[in-house]
């Protein structure tokens, strides 16, 4: 399965869907990506606005959860209705929180991931431990039922800043679960299946941001954080043209403390490009 077209893949960690549906749908008829993965979606599956987002275009696939997590992918309906869809790591594991779906976009020739990854709270705590663990079934999650050579994207929020470029003041954020070295160490794993950093592809600078919180005027300051990633097998990553961080979306009533990131593959052949963030 290799993709043969152009096109763009957006994360967005939204912070409550319910909150955000009409924020959400503007962006769409705005952005038009081809493919967008949602966290934080924050409400059961019978609550999900699926026909709002078939009548702006989109086939969505989500696996919620109320009050906490859900994830969804959305794709255009040009590009065929998701196939092979898969809620969750089916491992075997009693874990039930609703943190990643996967599905296949059969116009595009990709497999994409909406990954939301645990945040761990704090390092002493089970809930960092729970997120090593979660990381490490990711892990085996893609060498058992993936394929390096494929068309592979993970979009989510991975709730890990990968180096200190990626965090505003790496010496506070040095032994936090973030940035401690266990959690990066786990998400090198993750990428060690053979997978790129689509932003890392194109830029090397440091304070580029998805996340900025909501108090201390965190975003008028760029006090922010990169947790926000797509990740892309080989096949893509020779393709990847463009990384944009929408910090437009952060701004305005009622955002989520999260802003989109989008990046643009182009078709097989085509030379890689420069990426700004606006």
């Amino acid at each position: 399965m290799t993709p043969t077209v152009p096109f763009t893949i957006a994360t967005w960690n939204v912070n409550s869907l319910r909150m955000r549906q009409v924020r959400l749908l503007a962006w769409l008829a705005e952005k038009k990506p081809d493919i967008l993965c949602l966290q934080e979606l924050k409400m059961e599956d019978g609550l999900f606005p699926t026909l709002e987002f078939q009548a702006a275009g989109y086939h969505a696939v989500c696996v919620g959860q109320k009050t906490y997590n859900g994830v969804a992918l959305l794709s255009k309906k040009e590009h065929g209705a998701p196939e092979a869809v898969l809620a969750g790591l089916n491992d075997g594991d009693p874990d039930t929180e609703a943190r990643i779906i996967a599905a296949t976009i059969p116009g595009l020739g990709v497999r994409a991931m909406s990954v939301y990854v645990p945040n761990g709270q704090s390092v002493e705590s089970d809930k960092f431990a729970y997120k090593l663990r979660w990381l490490s079934r990711l892990s085996t999650y893609l060498t058992t039922r993936c394929d390096p050579a494929q068309g592979l994207l993970l979009g989510g929020d991975f709730n890990i800043a990968p180096d200190d470029r990626d965090v505003y003041d790496p010496a506070g954020w040095r032994d936090t679960v973030i940035c401690h070295p266990d959690a990066r160490a786990a998400l090198a794993q993750v990428m060690g299946f053979g997978l790129s950093d689509a932003l890392r592809l194109l830029r090397q600078e440091a304070g580029i941001y998805t996340y900025w919180d909501y108090r201390q005027l965190a975003f008028p300051k760029n006090l922010g954080l990169r947790i926000d990633h797509v990740l892309c097998s080989t096949s893509l990553a020779g393709r990847c043209v463009e990384a944009v961080v929408d910090r437009q979306a952060r701004k305005g009533q009622q955002p989520s403390d999260h802003a989109p990131f989008l990046v643009t593959f182009g078709a097989p052949g085509g030379p890689p490009g420069p990426s700004q963030t606006p």
